[in-house]
């Protein structure tokens, strides 16, 4: 039977490259077999091999020097990398093994300050983890949503089952109170006041879309009939609502700067006021939390953490 050649990931072995590596290094078949305390002719067997798999030369023969061609050079230049990436990986399996999980995703509301989550994720990161880190954008149910599928393994925004869920710990942020804000030029910033649903409703509200790929959402804020502008998260709605396209409520901590500053005005309206519960969740794990989210859970339960969370900094 005729012989099946070799393939790629036949011939392409550590070993091998390590191999090459040295033929290059040595400038001769000869050099490097006396080296390796092998045959030449068994060298150059190998050498032919992954030659054939690959379908190129990797070393200019037509002198008695082995050069290698421009082939040669890219395959142990990405062969080097690839030893590279071999031995981190042999580093994160053993880091892993002692508790720490391969890879951690974080699911975060549009209403959490981005710049203390990455302050954070640059603390976590100085450890040097073999952990992975990730961080996804949701909104409104599409956090929590996020968690119970299983794409995030911590969720944190308005993240509070209305009923509770089996398996899923969840622990309080802070509150975050909106406010009915439109820009000075908007009608409705000369309506009088408290601005009734009847005055609302003849006026066009900014959305934020629920992230959740499945059924309608959460809306907040809309009035049946109503035209509603939907924008893809926080920052479209803030600059919507300052360029006068629509109205709605803001977090009183996203809004104030620019009301103090005149470029929003904030109105009273007949409906209650909007104070919403911020929270974290994360699911139980029989065999205990991951020394990732032990982190992550213990610098959420410090007071300064939370507040900062919930905090808009000047940019």
């Amino acid at each position: 039977m005729p012989q099946i050649p070799a393939s790629p990931r036949d011939v392409l072995t550590p070993d091998a490259l390590a191999m090459l590596q040295r033929i290059a290094d040595a400038g001769s078949f000869a050099a490097a077999a006396r080296a390796a305390g092998m045959v030449p002719s068994a060298l150059t067997y190998r050498v032919r091999q992954i030659e054939d798999a690959l379908d190129v030369l990797l070393f200019d023969r037509s002198s008695r020097q082995a050069r290698l061609t421009d082939a040669g050079r890219e395959l142990l230049h990405e062969g080097a990398r690839l030893l590279d990436e071999i031995d981190a990986i042999a580093n994160r399996v053993r880091r892993v093994a002692t508790g720490w999980e391969a890879h951690f995703t974080i699911a975060l509301d549009g209403v959490i300050n981005r710049a203390t989550v990455l302050e954070l994720c640059g603390e976590f990161l100085a450890l040097e983890p073999p952990t992975r880190l990730r961080l996804r954008d949701e909104t409104l149910s599409g956090t929590l949503e996020a968690l119970t599928s299983g794409q995030a393994d911590l969720a944190i925004g308005l993240v509070s089952p209305a009923t509770p869920m089996p398996g899923l710990r969840t622990s309080l942020l802070g509150q975050m109170r909106f406010i009915f804000a439109v820009a000075p030029h908007h009608p409705l910033a000369r309506a009088p006041e408290p601005i009734g649903d009847e005055v609302l409703r003849l006026h066009r509200v900014v959305a934020v879309a629920d992230s959740t790929p499945r059924g309608n959402g959460v809306s907040i804020g809309l009035l049946g009939g109503q035209d509603v502008f939907t924008v893809p998260d926080l920052p479209a709605k803030l600059d919507a609502q300052l360029r006068g396209i629509g109205a709605g409520f803001l977090p009183e901590c996203l809004a104030r700067p620019y009301i103090d500053s005149g470029r929003l005005v904030e109105r009273r309206v007949e409906r209650d006021e909007r104070v919403f519960q911020v929270s974290y969740a994360w699911r139980k794990h029989a065999t205990g939390a991951g020394k990732a989210l032990q982190w992550w859970l213990t610098r959420l339960d410090n007071p300064a953490t939370r507040a900062a969370l919930l905090e808009r900094r000047p940019s």
